[in-house]
């Protein structure tokens, strides 16, 4: 059966459980963790038979060599017999994957005589789902380049389950969670008009969710619905263009009728030092109750298998820890979710810069020193993208245009160059990361624009290719521009406590 490509959204609802039903699902999630690890396992051993194989090798070494020859025409329009070939083999090489057992459908083969093992815990339809997430991880290995390893999940890590139809196994009905003999009620108010409104829409398929809070486990039902989320009121999409200029902790948001700079997630509180604690009080349970796995100098002992003994009160703390770090992220994703609705409220064409955060996050190779001749740090932006998570916030934004049929356009950044552009004198000008404020030249006189604001202005104003900055639009725009830049700096400035360093901001 073909997979449904008509547009989709979700309504999470809690579920009113007993201890009883706690206990069931707590049994049926270990269960579905076992089953995914046994077809990881399962499809891992596959794919190491596959790789080893001669054939194998030979092919991949003939697509390196197409693959070459398009890259290098790639200025060029490639020739068309270099593509033809290029799918041939790649058509050629899927079909060795099925030689190998590595395909979709026959890892749902090797799930179902396992499943009947388990046949009153875990339908076939949430044994397949299960499968299909574990082909995932191995497709993943076997296609993306940068993928280098798949891993098992742990006890407690499996964190979802879900079904593929609202007709069997898991399933909504007369507001109910139906599943293997239980029946859970769902808890939808009748104040709740989203929720009322949204459940008039067709149910594709339903997931059961659990988050850890406090020192439990509570479990909420997905609806995976057919349409478009209804709009709140307050939630109106504007019309017009937006530009974003995005940081690791900081947004500049520049729309024709507002201008602003804001902090990421100001509601997320860094929770280092009480993690900091935590880990050592972890560490010092760990080693009391386990000292044989400890070498004298206080290494952990490897080469060897270790049975590790955890105590109540180090899960007690482990528990605490998993709660901080979950409710961390729910105040960040609250927090990007009011973000992107105003947004989205200044209007629907919205415009962003090409970022890699994966890059932003790895340490400097470089090994350099500073004018003392001390080492420079080689640390980048790890922490500051951990807490304020940037790349969610476009994904969320991204998805909610979606839904109104349009995407988030991304320029590109190394064509625009829009931290260094100046376009009232058409010129480029590097500036180091600790600058940051223009000095622009208008009507005669020196005016000071704040960087990443007038970076979004440039954003906002790109022409259609996505390239290069449109300088009619910039001429038509600025005036009203500086008007709401002048007001959001006094703004700031009047804030100046609650300002990061990295706006620039002094009182």
């Amino acid at each position: 059966m073909s997979k449904s490509k008509t547009p989709s959204y979700v309504l999470t609802l809690k579920l009113n459980l007993n201890k009883r039903d706690e206990d069931i699902l707590t049994k049926r999630f270990e269960i579905a963790r076992n089953l995914y690890n046994a077809c990881l396992s399962q499809l891992l051993k596959r794919h190491d038979n596959l790789i080893q194989s001669k054939a194998y090798r030979i092919l991949t070494a003939k697509i390196n060599k197409v693959n070459q020859k398009i890259y290098k025409d790639s200025k060029n329009k490639p020739l068309p017999d270099l593509k033809e070939q290029q799918a041939l083999l790649y058509k050629e090489m899927k079909e060795l994957y099925r030689q190998f057992g590595l395909s979709e459908y026959q890892t749902h083969d090797y799930v179902k005589l396992m499943q009947h093992h388990f046949k009153k815990s875990i339908d076939s339809n949430t044994a397949q789902k299960i499968a299909s997430e574990a082909w995932g991880a191995i497709n993943k290995l076997l296609t993306d380049n940068q993928t280098k390893k798949v891993h098992f999940k742990k006890f407690g890590e499996l964190m979802s389950v879900e079904g593929k139809t609202n007709t069997a196994g898991i399933r909504y009905k007369n507001n109910q969670l139906q599943w293997l003999g239980l029946n859970m009620s769902v808890i939808a108010g009748k104040n709740d008009r989203y929720a009322q409104v949204a459940l008039l829409d067709k149910v594709k398929y339903c997931r059961i969710s659990r988050k850890w809070v406090k020192d439990n486990y509570k479990y909420y039902l997905q609806l995976i619905l057919e349409g478009i989320p209804p709009v709140k009121e307050k939630h109106v999409l504007g019309e017009g263009r937006v530009g974003l200029d995005i940081g690791t902790q900081t947004i500049g948001i520049v729309g024709s009728n507002d201008v602003k700079l804001i902090e990421l997630a100001p509601n997320v509180v860094n929770i280092d030092k009480e993690i900091r604690r935590l880990n050592r009080h972890l560490d010092r349970s760990r080693r009391a109750t386990n000292p044989e796995n400890f070498n004298i100098d206080g290494t952990v002992k490897r080469g060897i298998k270790l049975q590790w003994v955890k105590s109540k009160k180090y899960l007690r703390i482990q528990g605490l820890r998993r709660h901080l770090y979950r409710k961390q992220a729910d105040l960040r994703s609250l927090s990007h979710n009011i973000l992107a609705n105003h947004i989205l409220s200044l209007g629907n064409e919205v415009y962003v810069e090409e970022m890699n955060f994966k890059a932003l996050q790895k340490r400097s190779k470089k090994t350099e020193k500073n004018d003392k001749g001390n080492f420079k740090r080689k640390k980048r932006f790890g922490k500051s993208l951990a807490k304020k998570a940037p790349a969610k916030l476009l994904t969320i934004l991204d998805n909610k245009l979606k839904w109104q049929e349009k995407r988030l356009r991304k320029i590109s950044t190394r064509d625009v160059k829009a931290s260094q552009y100046n376009h009232l004198n058409h010129q480029y000008q590097k500036k180091k990361l600790s600058e940051r404020w223009n000095a622009l030249i208008y009507m005669g006189q020196e005016i000071k624009i704040q960087r990443d604001l007038y970076s979004a202005f440039l954003i906002m104003n790109v022409d259609k290719t996505l390239t290069s900055v449109n300088q009619e639009l910039c001429t038509q725009t600025f005036d009203k521009f500086l008007t709401l830049h002048d007001e959001e700096i006094l703004r700031l400035r009047n804030n100046a406590k609650k300002n990061i360093s990295s706006m620039g901001i002094a009182s």
